[in-house]
Parts: C-alpha cells; sequence; structure tokens
C-alpha cells in the first residue's frame, strides 16, 4: 500500500541516494534540505519517492522530486506532487515553482501534466555542475522554470 507522509528525520544514506538521482550535486542538494519541507512515498514501509519543498525568496519551490526507478510510471510522482502542491498552499503559497534540465523530457511533460506551464530558462545554469550531466542524448544545460498557480 502506498502512503505519503511527512519526513521529519535525519538524512539517510538511502535517502540521499534517491535525493541524487534527480539532482546529482549533494553539495546542493545538502544546502537546501534544512528548513525544507520533505515528503516521502513508502510502499510497505519501503523508501520509494520523494519530495522536497522549500519557501525561498517569498516563494515556494519544489526542489526535488525522485521516484526509485522500478516504482515510476505508478503514479508516485503525481501523488507526491499533488501533496506537495496542498502543503505549499497551506503555507500561504499562491504560486508554485519549479525547474528542471532542458533535456529532462519526462520530467517536463510530467509537470506540465500536473498543471505547470512554463516560465523562463536560466541559461547555462548547469554548466557549474562538477559533471556534465546527459539525459536522453542531449547535453543538461540550461534550467526550465515552470509555475503552477495554487
Amino acid at each position: 500500500m502506498m502512503k505519503i507522509e511527512p519526513y521529519n528525520q535525519d538524512v539517510t544514506n538511502e535517502l540521499m541516494e534517491l535525493l541524487l538521482t534527480a539532482d546529482p550535486d549533494r553539495e546542493g542538494v545538502l544546502s537546501y534540505l534544512p528548513g525544507a519541507e520533505i515528503l516521502v512515498a513508502r510502499n510497505e514501509g519501503a523508501l520509494v519517492g520523494v519530495g522536497v519543498l522549500i519557501r525561498e525568496k517569498g516563494g515556494f519551490e519544489l526542489k526535488n522530486l525522485a521516484v526509485l526507478s522500478a516504482y515510476r510510471g505508478k503514479g508516485i510522482a503525481k501523488l507526491l506532487i499533488t501533496e506537495l502542491k496542498l502543503l505549499a498552499k497551506s503555507m500561504g503559497a499562491r504560486v508554485l515553482e519549479v525547474g528542471t534540465g532542458n533535456s529532462s523530457l519526462s520530467q517536463l511533460a510530467l509537470y506540465q501534466k500536473c498543471g505547470f506551464r512554463m516560465q523562463s530558462i536560466e541559461r547555462n545554469f548547469y554548466e557549474s555542475y562538477p559533471e556534465p550531466i546527459f539525459e536522453n542524448g542531449i547535453r543538461c544545460i540550461d534550467m526550465v522554470r515552470l509555475r503552477v498557480e495554487l
């Protein structure tokens, strides 16, 4: 049985490995976790997904969303997004933003299916990452920013 719940414990290796599947910059991940709201998806107690919500510069951002590969395509990411949107709204957000790579084609589709609309592009955002990122045969260089009204 799938369950979405708040996560209020220390970051375990298992959780960090899952977070790094969505954002391979460990130092970056560690920088936004303090003060973040974290929701996890559990299947029969096992950690299968995570979503991270942060309040930044007066706004709210879905900062990290990851689902174990064996559980992708089962609606878990959509479930996490729905719960994160409700959480942000309960915290006073009127808009929720998310950023993803220009090469993240399935993520771009997912966010749009969940009501997000493209807002802007941050050129060269990923060039500073320690290792180049490639997805779908495309170098990830730019961040695509999307937003949804709550």
